[in-house]
């Protein structure tokens, strides 16, 4: 590109090519790397007129960025006092967390531009810009002026660079310089390379003594114990040959989560845990750390065993342990889920009719399939909806009389079959033959035809059950991957998953997981291979379990009265001010409750 052609041609030029009358590949005025930038963009549709950007007013700072980068910031911003620039900071997920400013004029101006803590500069929202495009890329960018893909934003020039892990390698974050194009200067990405080589090595200096702490510790308990040992913490595992092999990957982070949850201000906890591939362990957790800092846990665990000595669980080979569950028990290690298997087990020695209760999209009906298949082996099964009985109410009963004179049916949605035709539905429920009719249904309590099912099972909600994504994965990801081996979920992201609360439950977690596996195109599945808005969330594993306890009850509270503030805090026996200001103090953002 000719410098010196004007900024109005390059606009000009800019206004063509996004129109489409001039082609991408056409556009020579335009570095090939924003060409890439701009038609990923497009793809994602986002609009070059636009302005809006998402924002969320309360986040947190991730805690080894910010000890890294801090110091390194607050230097930069006394040099830059008055100046005509600005150092952004910004997460994994292109969430501005820090900004500092110099002139007033251009801290005017980025603020209208809604360049400020909060708000997300990801590609796919935003555009072509200094922090996205730095990320999508994962290399140092620059935007200057016209190259950015948004209108108004082109008032800027901002040099970005990410912030690599430089143990793991992962990016933590962002720096970035933004100035007005007329205050562009060649020494500003020196400035940044700079700055971020120092917060790169500042991060590895504090990883490297946890490292040494944490490898001390093990070390030591390695000497003394006959049992399986693993130091670790979010990023670090080390482990003894026991324990390598006991631990599944999706271990690493389960075990981490129960220390952390613990452990709270203690110094050490035991407790039973449940691994993968049903390997029940006794477990210690010792913390490591000094001055009040956690480097780690060091965990001990010896497997718990059957009568004649051997380990109780039995891990699966390496090549199938990711492969979907091919035996009679349901995946899942949480107690919610062994309560589940506890109930199914029970359901097996009834022939009476069983209903099947739970919020939608907890796999109310994948757990009929299962009840009939342990049952009945290859008697045909019919899955009737009763909402489709609202249009044609005499065809519907007529399949019914068919289906069950054939084989077993499951009545999904009873609980909201066409009031008229509950009678007629209760005498044929009662006159089947033994075991062959199950149904669904939210609440149990919705419907006298309900009544007639004498055998209920509550599915539990994904969110009660965190532990179990790490279990739930691999079959739901195997229906979304043509080849094998089935993708699986790194420690990091099964953490971030396991931090959400999951409104459409096990429906909304396969929707997930089905885009991931296409974004990691045959690779394990990292963070960033999530949907942008299951990046990150405000951990609801963390405070107290008190506090933990505190919030499923609200949230539960706030599904049953469907959403309204008045009747769940009627519920629950407090004021509705109460209500609200326990939903902010939890994090329970009203905007995506579960479904009712």
């Amino acid at each position: 590109m000719d410098r010196h052609k004007t900024v109005a041609s390059l606009r000009s030029v800019r206004e063509r090519v996004l129109d489409g009358e001039v082609p991408f590949e056409a556009a020579s005025a335009f570095r090939q790397e924003i060409m890439t930038s701009w038609q990923r963009c497009q793809l994602v549709g986002v609009r070059p007129s636009g302005d809006e950007v998402p924002f969320r007013p309360e986040f947190e700072r991730p805690g080894r960025l910010a000890r890294a980068a801090g110091p390194v910031i607050d230097r930069l911003a006394e040099q830059i006092e008055d100046g005509p620039v600005s150092i952004l900071l910004a997460d994994s997920e292109a969430q501005i967390i820090d900004r500092r400013t110099g002139r007033r004029e251009l801290t005017d101006a980025l603020d209208r531009a809604l360049v400020s803590p909060g708000f997300y500069y990801a590609e796919e929202f935003t555009g072509t810009n200094g922090i996205g495009t730095a990320l999508e890329a994962a290399t140092p960018f620059v935007v200057s002026g016209a190259e950015h893909f948004r209108e108004n934003l082109q008032e800027f020039t901002c040099i970005g660079s990410p912030v690599k892990h430089p143990i793991t390698g992962n990016v933590e974050g962002v720096l970035d310089v933004t100035c007005r194009v007329g205050d562009t200067h060649g020494v500003m990405k020196p400035l940044v390379l700079a700055a971020v080589r120092e917060i790169e090595s500042r991060m590895y200096a504090d990883a490297s003594r946890r490292e040494q702490l944490l490898l001390e510790h093990f070390l030591r308990a390695n000497r003394r114990a006959t049992s399986a040992v693993v130091s670790l913490n979010e990023d670090v595992v080390m482990a003894n040959t026991a324990a390598s092999a006991l631990l599944d990957l999706s271990d690493q982070a389960m075990l981490w989560d129960w220390a952390c949850r613990l452990l709270g201000t203690g110094d050490e906890c035991t407790g039973e845990v449940h691994l993968a591939g049903d390997v029940v362990v006794q477990a210690r957790a010792t913390r490591v750390g000094e001055r009040g800092a956690l480097a780690g846990v060091v965990v001990e665990m010896r497997p718990h065993t059957r009568g004649d000595g051997r380990a109780l669980g039995a891990r699966r080979s390496a090549t199938s342990r990711h492969e979907p569950r091919k035996d009679d028990t349901l995946p899942g290690r949480s107690m919610a889920a062994r309560r589940l298997q506890d109930d199914v087990t029970a359901a097996l020695t009834t022939d009476r009719p069983v209903l099947l209760c739970g919020e939608a999209g907890t796999g109310k009906l994948h757990l009929a399939r299962h009840l009939h298949q342990r049952r009945a082996g290859q008697e045909p099964l019919t899955v009737l909806d009763a909402v489709v009985a609202q249009d044609d109410p005499g065809g519907w009963m007529a399949r019914l009389t068919k289906v069950l004179a054939d084989g077993a049916v499951v009545l999904r949605h009873l609980d909201r079959l066409e009031p008229g035709l509950i009678e007629r539905v209760e005498a044929m429920v009662d006159a089947a033959a033994p075991g062959r009719v199950m149904a669904t249904a939210r609440i149990r309590g919705e419907s006298r035809l309900l009544d007639h099912f004498p055998f209920s099972i509550t599915v539990p909600a994904l969110r009660f059950r965190a532990e179990d994504i790490a279990d739930l994965a691999p079959a739901l990801l195997a229906a979304h991957t043509p080849r094998r081996p089935v993708p699986r979920l790194l420690p990091g992201t099964i953490r971030t998953l396991a931090a959400l609360d999951w409104p459409g439950n096990i429906r909304e977690l396969e929707s997930v997981l089905a885009t991931a596996t296409v974004r990691a195109m045959g690779s394990d599945i990292a963070q960033e291979h999530l949907p942008p808005e299951y990046r990150s969330a405000t951990t609801k594993s963390s405070g107290s379990p008190l506090q933990r306890a505190e919030r499923d009850i609200l949230l539960e509270a706030l599904i049953e009265a469907r959403g309204n503030k008045l009747a769940a805090a009627e519920r629950l026996g407090i004021a509705r001010s109460t209500l609200y200001r326990k939903m902010r103090a939890l994090g329970i953002d009203e905007k995506h409750l579960p479904t009712p």
